[in-house]
């Protein structure tokens, strides 16, 4: 029996949710121990005879017995049920509820005691139906559904895992979030709804012929009605508690009604089919992207293009968003800690999100993000839980490479998958020093992605990389954190030291040995809070924006300057261009600074081997630096380029011929030779960097550049377009099938 089987659960209240709780547990964990307490002893004894609880109770005796109580009641009863738990406060017994609205619950149990506050953990299941009572409870209405919590701050470790495990053993999806996110989320998406579809109805009850307007209605009028059929005391609850934030979106709403009045009064078509098809691709997108509903045939074929026209200019001051190496890593670090950490600067792309919902789905609860903000409930070295699923990285080597070594020293098994392109990148490079150290894991025949790992007691070894690779090196150091003995790796180069800075961060010690670094197996992690720099990658593309337009001068603030990703600085001032750094300080162990460029003549030169590790990222954006300078511009000893998410040496020589510039290449590198670029289309191949670096080429076209296939920029910089717009680039996006 696992350990959540063992606990008893308490359930108030047997309607819809309550019972299917019950329902749920009783399937998953058929020896748990169940009780409930209910006003409706024909709902208690029904739940009884057919075996989903095992007794009925009262209220302070399921208090007094379950190790969880499970409020499930209309919200305001939750309200006045509260000072009543917290009366005892001999037992160790945690709660949580499952209402709609939080803000109201959560003042409540905030004026308790602390002990009772710690102990109460708020949470709302996004699930439901237009019946009600325990008849209508299914056993399966969880399963697949997303559960949201939203922790206090007082909330104890174990009390969040209980109530985390509870959702888990009924096959939901744990997120979290703020209780003032939540209740405006909802409000949007749930209570508007609700109230639209008892108005409606109850403004043609009010009709003249009102019983053939309802004989008469089409499907989709039982469709949008159908919400309508709800508890109505339940909704006349959630609307009471939830007042302020559906009201607002109320506002909102009759906004748009009255704006599309004037549509119809004008009789606007084209205004009109405007607003439908904004509206019909949103929908499309979402469905398409959470429900996953048959939808994909149609929505492969939409593609996003860049068009970027010349005349665009380069200035002001901006800040980009957060590294993304640096990101993962916090995400990472912060799980496997004891306590909680509090994460700003985060970024919110699509790779590392998808790092969040790997960890979610281990069992970590995760509140965030939100504007770039998270509070991490670390589970400790030894807590995270075996994945239901695949853990889908999308296009993220980074976070497939990191979590092979970590999950290789785990106690279950796992595995890890990706995108088309992340799915043909090469794994054998942490596959086979991991297997050194006793790993069990496999790949496919090519020696690429899914991986497949099977969690082993690992051994500690020392490894002498081939290459430079801060992924691999990292892999390495999350897999000695739970090997037996030391772990080392010795670097031909210098590379990332991001795990290294935050392994200290958190209070693991390292050691450093010139070229090499050791990590001894059986540490633990501490809470810590982390400020994610703005992200050098990032800052690229903007960097070398400004050093390639005449008279631009712009001003990047706290970004990394990470001595081990500064190539793009050091190559660019090799080229002559123009940057100045200051304002320089240390946030967490990490050094940054602001960034001034210039516009300055470049030149070309022959990049030096010892800057390829420190720019390998930047090199794309560092070609179009190449194709705008004098002379010719020489890179070798880079054929990791050619393993990224695309091969960025031949990408990047496609599409700069393309525009007319003389680019030769090698196996391990490029020669660039600077003149004026023409307009014309380029391919992205799928790649967010060349997408983006294709873009500040069009700063120094002769004429307008088309980028195809620019989807996948959102995985990197999301918001790109909009930033590159607010310093000059004439720069709009094209949706479509190509």
């Amino acid at each position: 029996m696992n350990d959540f089987a063992s606990k008893t659960v308490a359930i108030v209240g047997l309607g819809l949710i309550g019972g299917s709780i019950a329902r749920g547990l009783r399937t998953a964990n058929p020896q748990q121990r169940l009780l409930a307490v209910d006003t409706d002893t024909d709902a208690l004894n029904e739940a009884k005879t057919a075996g989903v609880i095992d007794a009925f109770t009262d209220l302070q005796s399921a208090i007094t017995e379950a190790d969880l109580v499970v409020l499930a009641t209309p919200p305001l009863l939750i309200e006045e049920l509260v000072p009543q738990l917290a009366e005892q406060e001999s037992v160790d017994t945690v709660f949580t509820d499952v209402g709609s609205a939080k803000s109201h619950i959560t003042r409540c149990v905030e004026a308790q005691s602390e002990n009772f506050a710690s102990r109460f953990v708020p949470g709302h299941p996004i699930a439901g139906s237009e019946r009600s009572g325990f008849a209508a409870s299914k056993g399966e209405l969880f399963f697949g559904r997303n559960v949201i919590l939203t922790p206090l701050a007082s909330n104890r470790r174990d009390a969040i895992a209980l109530v985390h495990n509870l959702w888990r053993a009924l096959g939901a999806d744990i997120l979290a979030m703020s209780v003032q996110r939540h209740d405006k989320v909802l409000a949007a998406t749930s209570h508007l709804p609700h109230a639209l579809a008892f108005t409606l109805v109850d403004a043609l009850l009010e009709q003249e012929q009102s019983d053939d307007i309802f004989r008469y209605a089409a499907g989709g009028f039982a469709d949008f009605s159908r919400l309508a059929s709800s508890d109505a005391r339940m909704w006349s609850d959630v609307f009471v508690a939830n007042a302020d934030a559906t009201e607002a979106m109320l506002e909102a709403y009759i906004g748009k009604l009255q704006a599309f009045q004037q549509l119809l009064r004008s009789k606007d078509k084209d205004a009109m089919k405007t607003v439908f098809v904004r509206a019909k691709r949103t929908r499309d997108n979402f469905i398409h992207k959470h429900f996953n509903s048959g939808l994909e045939s149609s929505m492969e074929t939409e593609q996003l293009s860049l068009k970027v026209s010349p005349g665009g200019k380069v200035e002001g001051e901006i800040r980009v968003p957060g590294d993304k190496s640096i990101s993962h890593r916090s995400v990472i670090f912060a799980s496997l800690a004891d306590g909680t950490s509090q994460v700003t600067g985060f970024l919110e792309g699509e790779d590392a999100l998808n790092t969040v919902a790997a960890f979610r789905e281990m069992g970590v609860t995760i509140v965030g993000p939100e504007n770039g903000a998270m509070t991490i409930h670390g589970v400790g070295m030894r807590g995270l839980q075996a994945p239901r699923s695949p853990l889908y990285m999308g296009n993220s080597g980074t976070a497939m490479r990191l979590l092979a070594g970590l999950l290789a020293a785990q106690s279950f098994d796992s595995e890890l998958t990706g995108d088309e392109s992340l799915s043909n990148r090469p794994m054998n490079r942490v596959a086979v020093p991991l297997r050194e150290m006793n790993a069990n894991l496999t790949t496919d025949e090519h020696g690429t992605p899914p991986l497949k790992i099977s969690g082993s007691q690992l051994r500690g070894f020392h490894y002498d990389m081939p290459i430079a690779s801060a992924q691999v090196k990292s892999c390495l150091l999350l897999a000695g954190m739970y090997a037996q003995g030391t772990t080392s790796i010795t670097e031909p180069a210098p590379c990332r030291d991001h795990t290294e800075r935050m392994l200290e961060g958190f209070g693991y010690h390292i050691q450093r040995d010139g070229a090499c670094v050791s990590i001894e197996g059986g540490g633990s992690l501490k809470a810590t809070d982390i400020d994610v720099p703005a992200d050098i990658s990032s800052a690229a593309f903007f960097m070398v924006a400004a050093a390639i337009t005449p008279g631009a001068k712009l001003m990047l603030r706290h970004v990394g300057i990470n001595p081990t990703r500064v190539g793009v600085i050091n190559i660019l001032r090799a080229m002559g261009a123009n940057i100045s750094i200051g304002n320089e300080r240390s946030i967490g162990g990490e050094p940054v600074a602001d960034i001034e460029v210039s516009y300055s003549p470049l030149k070309g030169i022959s990049i030096p081997q010892d800057q390829i590790p420190l720019a390998i990222d930047e090199f794309p954006v560092l070609f179009v630096a190449a194709a705008c300078a004098e002379g010719e511009t020489v890179l070798r000893g880079a054929e990791e380029l050619r393993v990224k998410e695309s091969d960025r040496i031949q990408a990047m020589a496609t599409g700069l011929q393309a525009l007319g510039i003389d680019v030769e290449t090698f196996e391990d590198g490029i020669r660039i030779t600077g003149g004026q670029m023409s307009g014309g289309e380029v391919d992205s191949f799928t790649d967010h960097r060349i997408a983006m670096s294709f873009a500040v080429a069009g700063l120094r076209a002769s004429s307008e550049i088309i980028i195809r296939d620019c989807a996948n920029v959102a995985t990197s910089f999301p918001g790109f377009v909009a930033l590159a717009r607010e310093v000059g680039f004439n720069i709009s996006e094209q949706k479509g099938a190509q």
